[in-house]
């Protein structure tokens, strides 16, 4: 096989960066025939028309790429995708293989950030090679996913990229419950006796700004998926259709909770804002209740401070009279105050 263009063949790369190559597997049959095998050897691997493959690669240089090109005929600019970082999910399609790209993603409910590992995989008809760009994503649990359904083996590649996208996507729906659950533990907050605004606010925007996160790498794996079952790219087999409907289900309830959630922040935000308004309302009418109470006893010992003769004036019985008003006036006005729920 020619080496790709403008990348290393043969002669300036042997083998695969030590660090860059985490796991490889052969299936024969159906059944789990090989592992840790080198890349060069995939090519005389895969003579057999019963056997296909699977490498997985940790944050690669581009020869380490161009290696696995030569053997498997992968394009220079998909290559350069999966070298590169921050691509979109998508999937794309050349003429001996497709090219996927997706993100994982995890939450931390303590802070409410959310952390995302960008995850590519080249899918020839007999082989998956996956790329990862850091170790956050944990490749030991598609593993065991391919352990635990190994009768499903007998589908191919197919068989492979299922148990890669439904981790993800599984991945995905785990961070959404989540989400919830802490949005959850925030409208608790805002009904609290104790007042909890600005606890409130911070945790609504951070929620609200791992949601935008979120949504960005969500909703592109409807069509993701949705690609995958389509039957000119003759990806998904018979047998193996029932499963990707099965995730393509997880993607849509994923995206739209994720949507839903979103609109729930926002509220969630508006009605702290509204109670605190409410709040401001009622400690205004307080103020106004007790300052009008206040007032009475001002207006009485300003009229009988007057340096005039009026009733009672040098008397007792003024004296009385005074004390008898101001607090007459001041209970009712309480009275009143109370039962209009002003007090």
């Amino acid at each position: 096989m020619e080496p790709l263009e403008g990348l290393p063949g043969e002669g300036s790369a042997s083998a695969p960066h030590a660090d860059s190559i985490a796991r490889t597997r052969l299936y024969r049959g159906g059944h789990l025939a090989a592992e840790h095998f080198a890349v060069m050897e995939i090519s005389e691997l895969l003579a057999d028309p019963d056997t296909f493959v699977w490498v997985d690669l940790l944050a690669p240089e581009a020869h380490d790429l161009a290696l696995i090109g030569e053997e498997l005929g992968l394009h220079k600019l998909a290559i350069a995708d999966a070298v590169g970082v921050r691509q979109r999910p998508k999937l794309d399609r050349y003429a001996t293989h497709e090219f996927l790209n997706m993100y994982a993603a995890k939450l931390d409910r303590t802070t409410g950030e959310l952390s995302l590992s960008e995850l590519s995989a080249f899918i020839t008809p007999r082989a998956l090679v996956t790329v990862r760009k850091d170790k956050s994503f944990d490749i030991s649990a598609v593993v065991q996913r391919w352990d635990s359904s190994q009768d499903l083996a007998i589908n191919g590649v197919g068989f492979l990229l299922h148990g890669l996208v439904d981790q993800v996507v599984d991945g995905h729906f785990e961070v959404v419950q989540d989400l919830d659950d802490e949005i959850e533990k925030l409208e608790d907050l805002l009904f609290d006796e104790r007042q909890h605004d600005s606890e409130v606010q911070r945790r609504s925007f951070e929620l609200r700004k791992s949601l935008v996160t979120l949504r960005r790498v969500v909703l592109p794996m409807r069509e993701v998926v949705n690609a995958l079952m389509r039957r000119d790219v003759e990806l998904v087999d018979a047998a193996m259709m029932p499963y990707y409907q099965d995730v393509y289900d997880h993607v849509l309830r994923a995206s739209e909770w994720t949507e839903s959630l979103r609109d729930l922040v926002t509220t969630i935000l508006e009605t702290n804002l509204t109670l605190q308004g409410n709040r401001l309302n009622v400690i205004t009418k307080q103020v106004t209740s007790w300052a009008a109470i206040i007032a009475v006893p001002t207006a009485i010992t300003g009229f009988y401070g007057q340096n005039l003769p009026y009733p009672g004036f040098g008397t007792t019985s003024g004296l009385l009279w005074s004390c008898g008003l101001i607090a007459g006036m001041s209970v009712v006005l309480y009275i009143v105050f109370k039962r209009k729920n002003w007090l």
